[in-house]
């Protein structure tokens, strides 16, 4: 009996194995690459295998007839094949990859951006509050990263050979008209908006979107936050300042609203730290602003957001001219800002973004020439009769914008839409007024095209029409990126754009046409956890540059160029517990424009400019450190004089180095500890420790009407020094701060 069971099995086992089909075959890309790891499975049966290093698989099934053959693999496109199983089986496989957005190249050239997750993050709100030097300001903090020049006795970013009024902001979408403070002749003022109300920051060195427009040189996008994560009260306390804010979050958090105030007066810190302006009126702020948001049924969101600030200051200065006479300035400004914007998604992969804007700012100054007993004084005689000035500046700009985006593959996009401003600017000198209005229009359309995960291409336009201009313009943007290994990609960016004049060369002169300029930039980029290495290199030429000698009247005959190259790398990996990054700048630039008798580097451009940050968190000590160091080759200084009704340079050479090293230091005695109600930091920094030992800074030079008095433009103090105590109720932001400067 035992032997009959062994010959019945032996002939089922025989019967069975002789039944059989064997399959096999190769997995390859679209390139011919062998796919590692894919799935090769029957379909509705549990017979299959699992491709080799060489794309080759093969397995046996007993299964009869017809069936489907299916190839999956990740980041790859499932494949099906219809397979007879009456024989062995050869199926080779072609397989596409699968568009994803985590995977897919980004075009990097030109463009840094923050914020979001899915492409790595360059300069995040936390980096901006803890980066040292900065003191929470975001133009402070973009000035450590390649392309922005270290610039200190005007605000705005000067970048790539730009002017400050070359580089533009905008919040969702929206024009900010006057990101920065107002302030006094040659002392920079820092920007409006605290860094903690965005979500994602672009910071756009050259070659930016189609979407924007009216800036030769660079543009910084802000987007603001969706829904904070909950309700929260927040006080602000230090001998400059004081402030109250709150975010709450409606239950279902479908929606959330807000406000804050904050009020700075600098008399007690310029009692601690002397000034080198006389301030007869010590330098005050209010600031307050009030937002909502709310979450659509489909995902989408309303947001608004304003805000209000009023600043006052007034200061002596020694007069060039005279040995015994004061210039007297002052200030109070007002300024107001709203934007409303709405994004909806509207099925079928169809996006709609539309926004408007209101902003109005109001500048009041006074100009005195006074006596020792600080009495304003009237000489009829020139330069004296200049002196004596009461002046006001209305700036108003209303927008409307929309935007519609079509998306298709899971990644690849259309965009297009149209925007209008209207500019208002009335100015009033001596009691005479002055009007200067502009309707501008644009229409734009950009497409971004992934062609597989590793190549993809935007290229898209803008047309502009200005009423006071009366012509349009067409400006064309492309770029290319292509990943080169793991981790790496290759990036090329041409565009063209195009910049009204400023309204001060407008009012005298209202038949200037368009300013330009064209970019070409190369760049390369490779990015391992947590690390980011990048560089770049740039041309960009300069046309229609307004020039105000040697015609009788202002033109457009200036041009210019800026070349360079520039590095970026940043580490949080290869020594533990600290995160650093390092930028380097190197720009070549001339340009012949105002009153330049030729074509010479702009006062405002470096050769050299270099930033090293790092950042540490003791978890032990519950405290954080930081330090920034800025370097900068001299910037060029000229004193430009008229002669026989020709401009000739009559002085000129090059200011000293510029060295700046900053320190920061927050304790947050709540860390670590997840019973805490209050969550608290208390931060300490200092600017231009150099300073102290001696190594002033010097941005430039005066220079008398006669040309023969010539005087440094240097800070108003060597140091800047900032202690304050930040709590917080109903967020705690422990891990963000720990984790973000590891």
């Amino acid at each position: 009996m035992k032997k009959l069971s062994i010959l019945l099995i032996s002939l089922f086992t025989t019967t069975v194995l002789m039944a059989q089909v064997k399959i096999s075959g190769q997995v390859k890309d679209a390139k011919g690459k062998p796919v590692i790891g894919a799935s090769i499975t029957l379909k509705d049966s549990y017979d299959g295998a699992t491709s080799d290093s060489t794309g080759a698989f093969k397995f046996k099934t007993t299964e009869k007839g017809t069936f489907i053959l299916i190839a999956s693999a990740v980041s790859y496109k499932t494949v099906e094949q219809n397979i007879d199983l009456s024989k062995d089986v050869v199926a080779n496989f072609s397989m596409k990859e699968e568009f994803d957005e985590l995977r897919a190249v980004t075009v990097t050239a030109g463009s840094f951006s923050a914020g979001d997750s899915k492409r790595g993050t360059v300069l995040s709100s936390l980096d901006v509050l803890t980066t040292a030097g900065a003191n929470a300001d975001i133009t402070a903090a973009l000035k450590t990263l390649p392309g922005a020049q270290q610039v200190g006795e005007q605000e705005g970013l000067f970048v790539r050979g730009g002017a400050g009024y070359e580089t533009k902001q905008f919040i969702d979408g929206t024009l900010v008209a006057n990101p920065y403070f107002s302030g006094a002749p040659q002392i920079a003022t820092r920007g409006r908006f605290s860094p903690t109300i965005f979500k994602g920051t672009t910071f756009s060195t050259g070659g930016y979107s189609a979407l924007y427009g009216q800036a030769l040189s660079s543009v910084v996008l802000l987007e603001s936050i969706d829904l904070p994560e909950r309700s929260e009260v927040n006080v602000g306390i230090s001998p400059l300042m004081g402030s109250l804010a709150t975010q709450q979050l409606a239950k279902d958090k479908k929606s959330s609203w807000g406000m804050s105030y904050s009020y700075a007066n600098l008399d007690l810190y310029f009692k601690m730290v002397p000034q080198t302006p006389d301030y007869f009126k010590v330098p005050s702020f209010h600031n307050a602003d009030a937002n909502f948001r709310i979450k659509t049924k489909h995902g989408g969101f309303i947001k608004y957001y304003g805000t209000f600030a009023y600043n006052q200051l007034g200061l002596r200065r020694q007069d060039i001219d005279s040995t015994t006479m004061k210039d007297a300035f002052g200030l109070n400004s007002h300024n107001f800002y709203n934007n409303l914007t709405w994004r909806e998604n509207l099925g079928s992969g169809w996006r709609m973004r539309l926004g408007v804007s209101y902003s109005t700012n109001l500048d009041d100054i006074s100009l005195q020439f006074q006596n020792q007993n600080n009495q304003q004084i009237f000489v009829p005689t020139v330069p004296y009769s200049y002196k004596n000035a009461a002046y006001k500046n209305r700036l108003d700009v209303t927008q409307g914008r929309a935007e519609f985006e079509k998306r298709f593959n899971s990644i690849s996009t259309i965009r297009f839409g149209s925007e209008y401003w209207y500019n208002y600017n009335k100015q009033t000198v001596n009691n005479k007024d002055s009007l200067l209005t502009d309707n501008y229009n644009a229409l734009f359309g950009e497409a971004n095209i992934y062609l597989t995960n590793d190549l993809g291409l935007t290229a898209g336009g803008r047309v502009e029409y200005s009423s006071i201009i009366k012509k349009f313009n067409f400006a064309p943007r492309a770029a290319l990126a292509y990943r080169v290994g793991k981790g790496a990609q290759v990036s090329l960016a041409y565009g063209q754009f195009y910049q009204k004049p400023e309204n001060n060369l407008l009012f005298p002169n209202p038949n200037l046409g368009y300013t330009k300029a064209t970019h070409y930039i190369a760049n390369y980029m490779k990015t391992t956890e947590g690390r980011l290495f990048r560089v770049e290199a740039y041309y960009k030429t300069y046309e229609d540059l307004v020039k105000t000698y040697p015609a009788p009247f202002s033109d457009n005959s200036g041009s210019g160029y800026a070349r360079g190259a520039e590095l970026y790398f940043r580490d949080k990996k290869s020594i533990k517990n600290f995160d650093y990054w390092v930028s380097y700048s190197y720009l070549d630039t001339k340009r012949d424009y105002l009153n330049f008798p030729e074509k010479m580097t702009p006062n405002f451009a470096a050769t050299h400019t270099a930033s090293v940050v790092l950042k540490r968190f003791v978890m032990d000590w519950k405290t954080g450190f930081g330090a920034t160091y800025s370097f900068a080759t001299g910037r060029p200084y000229y004193n430009i004089m008229q002669n026989g009704g020709k401009y000739q340079v009559t002085d000129q050479g090059k200011t000293k180095d510029f060295n700046n090293l900053g320190l920061t230091a927050y304790y947050v005695p709540t860390a670590g500890n997840t019973k805490a109600k209050t969550f608290w930091v208390v931060v300490a920094s200092v600017t231009n420790i150099l300073g102290t030992f001696g190594q002033e800074q010097v941005y430039g030079y005066n220079y008398s009407y006669n040309g023969l008095n010539k005087v440094a433009v240097t800070p108003p103090a060597k140091n800047f020094y900032f202690v304050g105590v930040f709590l917080s109720w109903g967020v705690d932001r422990t891990d963000d701060i720990v984790n973000n400067n590891l």
